[in-house]
């Protein structure tokens, strides 16, 4: 079942294919939920240690919301397909698996959006940087946010920036984060309305 691209800042977009519950046995079945895979495949070439990383960060946060007791002794796999990368991939991915997780149908305990903030030499903040602001940036920030109480389900961070900083992204993250939700609702909203 593959769900639409996700929104992106700029040109960045994400293609998300998602497989299952499907019964399994072995060392993957967990007794009492679902087990949860994220493969994320990078536009060109192999999945090295960045994409590794990052598809343990997606697969913690996917888990904090998916409702995995509905479906013990089976496997979920969400396969990401980077289609281009423009900036804040890794915001890209987390829009892209959530809307492929509720494009599915699994139960979800709330939705979640990812936000990349970009701290600039002169400490303003940037969302959604591009490659280049990001590569500029004296920090890059990545939240995880939830829809329920818009609290961080996990967060990354490459460069320095001060507690102050941190906590003023985060601000911003949770407020652009009402737009993201929105495109959630009225998606699903057109999805329905075309049926």
């Amino acid at each position: 079942d593959r769900g639409p691209p996700s929104p992106s800042p700029g040109d960045t977009s994400v293609l998300a294919g998602l497989y299952g519950p499907v019964e399994v046995k072995g060392s993957k079945e967990l007794p009492d939920r679902a087990a949860l895979e994220v493969l994320l495949r990078p536009k060109v070439g192999l999945p090295g240690v960045m994409e590794r990383s990052r598809e343990q960060l997606l697969r913690r946060t996917c888990e904090t919301v998916v409702l995995g007791v509905l479906h013990p002794r089976t496997a979920i796999t969400l396969v990401l397909q980077v289609l281009s990368d423009a900036g804040s991939l890794l915001s890209c991915c987390l829009n892209a698996a959530c809307m492929g997780l509720l494009d599915a149908g699994l139960p979800l305990a709330s939705l979640f959006c990812g936000i990349t903030c970009a701290l600039d030499p002169h400490g303003a903040i940037i969302l959604d940087p591009t490659t280049r602001q990001e590569q500029d940036a004296r920090a890059v920030l990545t939240f995880a946010i939830d829809s329920a109480e818009r609290k961080v389900l996990t967060a990354t961070t490459r460069g320095s920036c001060s507690v102050e900083e941190m906590q003023q992204c985060l601000v911003a993250a949770q407020r652009a984060a009402d737009t993201i939700f929105q495109f959630y609702r009225d998606s699903v909203r057109r999805k329905y309305s075309k049926s």
